[in-house]
């Protein structure tokens, strides 16, 4: 009997461990960015925080950007596992500048990455839920 439980026991732990790496990936797939986010950025013109609204549905992405200095956009974009990217068009004084984000989501309602501003540079970013 004492061997039994033993045995039961070693492969009730076995089964433990190697569904640990499932139960990861599933959360992973499960992860959704709907909602309102808060942005710092940091870039080499200077640091803003603006209001992003995300939409997923499976992994596409839409939403809208909104900012003092880049202004309002609607933006597309993907969601694969945890990573994130996204781009919108910017209108500033006359001038479209293509407007890039690439990142990580670290948690349900946190991400961060690196976004470009077309010629003008690049940056960096983090954003709360």
């Amino acid at each position: 009997m004492m061997q039994r439980l033993s045995r039961a026991t070693l492969v009730a732990a076995v089964c433990v461990v190697l569904g640990s790496p499932l139960v990861a990936t599933q959360d992973e797939s499960r992860v959704n960015v709907t909602g309102k986010w808060t942005f710092q950025v940091q870039t080499e013109l200077g640091s803003g925080s603006p209001t992003v609204t995300l939409v997923q549905a499976g992994e596409k992405l839409t939403g809208h950007y909104s900012s003092e200095a880049l202004g309002e956009a609607d933006l597309t974009g993907t969601v694969k596992g945890r990573d994130i990217a996204f781009s919108f068009t910017a209108n500033v004084q006359g001038l479209a500048i293509a407007v890039t984000y690439t990142g990580t989501i670290e948690a349900s309602d946190a991400m961060k990455g690196k976004m470009t501003l077309g010629d003008l540079g690049d940056g960096t970013f983090t954003a709360k839920r």
